[in-house]
């Protein structure tokens, strides 16, 4: 191996060194989510990775680790649903890419076209220990609009993406009705967006038998739902509404996440046997409009019932457009959910529902190292978060 080779490769694993610091952190609990909680614990944290996890007493720290010592760790948090990066910190128009009303069925809109990675509400839930957000075109249309998943990132690298596309979000109910001309009924609404599938059937069909067609980039994003290449999101809050969308899904056949689901009490059996996932909204989202009977306990609810389900920070039409999940959770605590559930819903759950539960969402080895360090219990309202590892890379290092 000649000098110039040897003196690159030496360089290269010095950045590698600097770029992903070895640490190993000491905490009185680690909450695993991944159905253990170890007691005086010891995570080593390797090139990104989780290297070694498990009790301090059967795992030695080289000595050229970094230590991290705190009272409790958990996995890096998950927001389920969000508009951040869209929606912008403050309510200008040059900031709101989240809801495109030009027309009520737009699934072609691609939310990686709208992202700002340096929005400021970005570095904000970092503070908090969101670590990874499900993020894009908001409710409030028919098909608004493609969603993504991105890791939130450090300054030097603001964002990662996990998966371009991975979602359509939908909506159906009276909220589109007060953005759009058009439909005006739930019944209509409902009509349109079968309307467009059937023509989404056809343009598949074509292109399978090798016929020619004019590419149209909104019956291919609904011809990548329909082939399960993308998911689709139905928000659907009132039970006719929730109703509607297993329908669709029904008929169809592509895969759902049903999200928001105000009234699930009201239609629990059809949820369970439509065996889709549930995103809902924030614990804390006002009780008005289609989602006026929400109820605090429906993650304990959903969870009796054996339904998979997260739990999301949601977004508003005001300042600060979005809100911390970690304190919906909490929520959510409060009102009978247990607390590995609670941590369940904004860790591993939600890494399930999106499909990354195998790069992240709970500490175990060769997982992506995203892990939060509390100075006393999470979900305690005093506590404060300590440090924040995205990749193995602390990206906050202060309790603040």
């Amino acid at each position: 191996m000649n000098k110039s080779l040897t003196a690159f490769l030496f360089l290269c694993v010095a950045f590698a060194g600097e770029l992903f610091p070895q640490a190993a952190i000491k905490a009185s609990v680690i909450h695993t989510a991944a159905g253990k909680t170890i007691n005086n614990g010891v995570i080593l944290i390797k090139d990104g990775k989780i290297e070694k996890v498990g009790e301090e007493k059967d795992i030695t720290i080289p000595a050229d680790y970094i230590v991290y010592s705190r009272k409790v760790v958990t996995p890096g948090l998950i927001d389920a649903r969000s508009s951040i990066g869209l929606s912008g910190i403050l309510n200008y128009a040059h900031d709101q890419d989240q809801l495109e009303k030009s027309d009520p069925v737009q699934p072609e809109l691609r939310a990686i076209d709208a992202y700002n990675p340096r929005e400021e509400l970005i570095e904000w839930i970092k503070k908090f220990g969101t670590t990874t957000v499900h993020t894009g075109h908001a409710s409030g249309a028919l098909a608004s609009g493609q969603t993504m998943i991105v890791k939130l990132g450090t300054a030097e690298k603001p964002v990662r993406i996990i998966d371009s596309a991975l979602m359509v979000s939908f909506t159906l109910g009276s909220d589109v009705s007060s953005n759009f001309k058009k439909p005006g009924t739930r019944a209509k609404g409902v009509a349109m967006l079968r309307t467009e599938f059937l023509k989404a059937k056809e343009y598949l069909d074509k292109i399978k038998k090798g016929e020619k067609v004019n590419r149209d980039l909104k019956l291919e994003a609904l011809a990548q739902v329909l082939k399960g290449e993308l998911t689709a999101l139905f928000t659907a809050n009132k039970a006719p509404d929730i109703l509607a969308a297993i329908r669709l899904q029904k008929e169809f056949g592509f895969r759902m996440v049903l999200d928001g689901v105000a009234e699930a009490s009201l239609v629990m059996n059809e949820i369970k046997e439509s065996r889709a996932p549930v995103i809902l909204h924030a614990t804390m989202e006002r009780q008005s409009g289609n989602s006026k009977s929400v109820a605090f306990d429906n993650a304990a609810l959903l969870d009796k019932e054996g339904v998979l389900f997260a739990i999301q920070s949601g977004f508003e039409g005001y300042v600060p457009k979005t809100r911390v999940v970690l304190f919906e959770a909490a929520v959510a605590l409060a009102y009978g959910l247990p607390f590995d559930k609670a941590l369940a819903s904004i860790t591993i759950n939600a890494a399930r529902i999106l499909g990354i539960d195998k790069q992240t969402g709970s500490i175990e080895p060769g997982k992506d190292a995203d892990i939060v360090l509390f100075d006393g219990d999470p979900f305690e309202y005093t506590t404060r978060v300590c440090e924040v590892f995205i990749d193995g890379i602390p990206v906050k290092q202060t309790c603040d």
